[in-house]
């Protein structure tokens, strides 16, 4: 593995820090910020090494011969970066998504759009298998964003389970794991759990994120090593297929009632077209959740809405800073790392 000073072992942390930051979102990838910012085939690669023959390595020739092997340093800068941003960014994520919803997801709607521009380039063939690969990944992303989100899980062994699916989309560019636990109903029950510091609910999260991620990774490692280009088409067109998601402007079709614990089609609760126009007038973000909406136009939005402001020229601008943070990301990435 390489070697690298302390300072780039703080570029590396950094970049942790923006995964976290990512996954924290429902509909952002930390998958993609490792792709852009050039860790993304070591990350992968470091963790399919993790195996047995690790342990015998520790056995016979000592904990510094484990540790490269390991690529230890890497993943602890790595890890500690997303850890503290993971934490500190889903509180920071949740207070933006509930009262500044159009421009947090404007943002992130640049972000991706530099993202696929980024990732397409890197593809060294184009043929009409590419473009293929591009088409279904886009059109698996985009189903995946239209599945309705289950109710809220609060059995903590349900965390094993969401661990380890999750991980899986994590690692993913353009599939956020973050929104894989909002479709599994374990969004909530994990916040909770951070925001309770519950360290049996944590911890279960934890091992099965890492039972996933063991056994994930190895298939990823297999196809860039087999299918590097078309794994590649594969992973924009997941990213193309995300942007329904975070698209910032949307219609609530229908919503979870905490109250009757029932789907409920939302024109029956409110005269708004849009749940968190709701929310952010109620102050309330606990009794009804998404369940099914669709992405429309700024004007509708205003319209199903009581006229109210669609934000439009602001979120034009968090656009362009979504899309111009990729850009200062890939110039960080340059920095020698390796």
């Amino acid at each position: 593995m390489p070697s690298r000073s302390f300072t780039q072992y703080l570029i590396i942390t950094a970049k942790g820090l923006a995964m976290g930051a990512a996954d924290a979102v429902p509909g952002v990838s930390g998958g993609t910020i490792a792709f852009i910012s050039g860790i993304y085939e070591e990350l992968v690669t470091t963790i399919s090494n993790i195996n047995l023959s690790l342990f015998k390595t520790l056995k016979n020739k000592g904990i510094a011969a484990f540790w490269e092997q390991l690529n230890g340093n890497f993943l602890i800068a790595l890890v500690s970066g997303i850890a503290i941003s993971f934490v500190t960014f889903i509180r920071i994520a949740k207070y933006l998504i509930e009262n500044h919803p159009i421009l947090i997801w404007a943002f992130f709607f640049g972000l991706i759009i530099a993202s696929i521009l980024y990732i397409g380039k890197q593809i060294a063939t184009w043929n009409i298998k590419i473009i293929i690969s591009i088409i279904l990944g886009a059109a698996v992303a985009y189903y995946i964003t239209t599945i309705p989100s289950l109710a809220s899980n609060d059995n903590p062994y349900f965390l094993f389970i969401a661990g380890a699916i999750a991980i899986c989309a994590m690692i993913l560019p353009g599939i956020s794991g973050s929104f894989i636990l909002v479709i599994l109903g374990a969004y909530k029950t994990l916040s909770d759990a951070v925001h309770d510091v519950d360290l049996k609910r944590l911890m279960l999260f934890i091992l099965g994120a890492f039972v996933g991620l063991l056994s994930f990774s190895r298939v990823l490692k297999w196809l860039y090593k087999h299918y590097e280009n078309t794994t590649l088409a594969v992973l924009t067109g997941f990213i193309i297929g995300s942007l329904n998601k975070v698209w910032p402007w949307k219609e609530t079709i229908s919503v979870f009632s905490k109250e009757t614990g029932t789907e409920v089609l939302f024109n029956t609760v409110s005269g708004t077209g849009t749940l968190s126009v709701l929310q952010k007038s109620t102050q309330d973000f606990d009794t009804y959740k998404t369940i099914i909406e669709k992405s429309i136009s700024p004007n509708n939005y205003s319209v199903i809405n009581n006229n109210a402001e669609s934000q439009l020229i602001y979120a034009l601008i968090f656009m362009l800073l979504g899309f111009l943070s990729i850009f200062i990301l890939e110039k960080v990435s340059t920095l020698k790392s390796t």
